[in-house]
Formats: C-alpha cells, structure tokens, sequence
C-alpha cells in the first residue's frame, strides 16, 4: 500500500492540541504519512505557554535530512521557527532537498498571547522562506505583522495584504479571517491571477487551540495526494470548520481547548 507521506517542521506542544501534535493528528486523519522535525519544545497546555527550549539548528537539519535521505516526501508544512537560526536551517534543507508543496505557517503568537516568534527573526523569515514557499497561510496579526501594517479590518484590506505578500515572493497567500468579526469566518486564497474567497458560519466556541497548524496541516495533505492548490484549501478549510464545531464533544483543559481532529471517527 503506497500512502503519501508529508513531513511537519514545528514545534512541539506538549498538551498536544497545536504544533507537531496537531499536524500530525491532521495528516493521520486525512490519510497521510505523517513524518516530523521538531523545531521546538514548548512547555504548554490550553491556558499559556510556559517556557520554550529551542531545537540547535544542526539538529533540525539532521532530523530533515534523515526524513529526506530515506521518505518520499510530497509536501512540507513549516510552522513555528522561533530563532534566526532555525530559519536559515530550514531555508537551507528546503533547497537541498528540492523540496516541494511546501506551506509556510508564519506562527508569532500563540492563541494564548505568547510570542512564538523573536522580533529579531521576523525580516529573516520574510526573506528567506516566503519565497520558498508554495503557499503562505498568516492570520490577520501575523500578515499586519509581516507587512508592518494595521490588521485588516475588511475582505479588501485583506486581498490587499495578500498581493503586497506575494510581492515579497509568495507564490499564494491563505488570509486566514478568523480573527475578524462577523457571522462568517472568510479566508481569502490570493493568487497572481485569481482571488479565491473560502467562507464558513463562524462558530461560538473558545475550543480553538491549534486551528491555525491544523487547518496548514490540512492543506499540505491535500497537496501531499495531488490536489491543486485552491482545491487543497478549500477542502482544508471544510476539516478545520468540522473539526472546530465538534470541539465541544472532548473536555481537554480548563483554557482553550483544542479542535477535534478525529471527529469523523470517535
């Protein structure tokens, strides 16, 4: 049995619900391999994060060069990166390996408030890995942040902040609106040529631990069998919603609980 295999460079959460957990509970719910570099420890659980011990970057290259060196790799999801170091790293593994479908999660600040991300690492990440990716996947703080901008307040300031995103190298932009008001939750897949509007009821619930990783997660699987790119995102956007809704049916925590990623199954 040939099952496509996707590889996850994130950090660890140790209550499980984001990070190299949530992508992995992701790729095994949607039928992919899921393989991993942990960039990261964080010491975490749904009410904050408590301390980070950071990954030395030869050791996340050697985690991806081992993957690489033996797995047939057909996507790569990137999430948290905290250090400058960790970025050139990476950076330099994505070239050695020629590696492709790769989705870059910019993850700053955790759902809690915590900084994920050093100041100093913020113009690396823009120059070194938006334009190694294939899709870059901000929420509305994270592309103000990249872009030193106000957060986008309407969909046209988002399609806005997504071209000035492809401008710094992305091949696509995923502007994730979760963060935004109203009775939908709209993320806008911008393209060179197209603008691609995904939206869903937005959900009452505070169980939103590790939507961001999952929902990029989900969309490297989709790439990892093959989906073009709009059709990844729209399906990864219909598993995170389904994944949020059920949320409430698990008591993880006495914060903010993590989605349901199994909830086709349990």
């Amino acid at each position: 049995m040939t099952v496509p295999i996707a590889l996850t460079i994130a950090g660890s959460d140790s209550s499980g619900g984001a990070g190299i957990q949530a992508d992995l509970k992701t790729f095994s719910a949607l039928g992919i391999y899921g393989a991993s570099a942990i960039t990261a420890l964080t010491a975490q659980n749904t009410r904050g994060v408590f301390a980070i011990h950071d990954v030395p970057p030869d050791f996340i290259a050697a985690q991806i060069d081992a993957v690489y060196s033996d797995l047939d790799v057909a996507a790569v999801k990137i999430g948290m990166l905290s250090r400058p170091g960790a970025i050139e790293a990476v950076a330099a593994a994505l070239d050695r390996h020629r590696a492709r479908n790769v989705v870059l999660d910019p993850v700053m600040i955790a759902g809690s408030g915590d900084r994920l991300l050093a100041a100093d690492a913020v113009e690396l990440l823009r120059r070194e890995l938006i334009p190694r990716a294939l899709v870059v996947t901000p929420n509305l703080p994270e592309a103000a942040a990249l872009l030193d901008a106000p957060l986008a307040a309407t969909e046209a300031q988002m399609r806005e902040q997504g071209e000035k995103l492809l401008a710094l190298g992305a091949r696509a932009v995923l502007i994730k609106g979760g963060h935004a008001e109203g009775a939908e939750s709209v993320d806008l897949l911008v393209e060179p040529n197209a603008v691609t509007r995904l939206a869903a009821a937005r959900i009452a619930t505070i169980n939103t631990h590790g939507t961001g990783c999952t929902l990029s997660a989900a969309i490297a699987a989709g790439l990892a069998k093959d989906l073009d790119l709009s059709e990844a995102a729209r399906e990864a956007k219909a598993y995170v919603t389904a994944a949020i809704a059920a949320s409430s049916q698990l008591k993880i925590g006495q914060g903010q609980g993590p989605v349901h990623h199994f909830w086709r199954w349990w």
